[in-house]
């Protein structure tokens, strides 16, 4: 059973920063060695679009309005990946949701709100 967490939502103001966590705590290292994982964002009325997405070799991907401003990166030991957002903008609010895909499956999280004042 997979098993996504993620953590680090939140309300920030323009310009601030954010961390995002999604895990999988119970699967072995060699699978999540294995695993591709992406984050994506979800507003209102819109579907969900890639935001970033990182490879099981370490190869990232941004979204061109992220790009500059977010940072993804796995910790293989820890079997997560983590998400940095610096100099948030408003139209970066929306829920966030890890998604893994191992194995040809893919697995979604919950979701995390983030939320940017102006």
């Amino acid at each position: 059973q997979v098993h996504v967490m993620e953590s680090g939502g939140g309300l920030v103001q323009a310009g601030g920063s954010l961390r995002l966590t999604c895990a999988d705590p119970r699967v072995i290292t060699s699978v999540f060695r294995s695993d591709n994982m992406a984050w994506y964002r979800q507003v209102p009325g819109n579907s969900r679009e890639l935001v970033a997405s990182i490879a099981s070799g370490g190869d990232t991907n941004y979204a061109d309005s992220v790009k500059g401003r977010f940072t993804m990166s796995r910790d293989n030991a820890r079997k997560r990946v983590i998400l940095q957002m610096n100099n948030l903008r408003p139209e970066d609010t929306g829920v966030y949701y890890c998604a893994i895909d191992r194995r040809g499956s893919k697995y979604w999280g919950q979701g995390t709100q983030v939320t940017v004042s102006s």
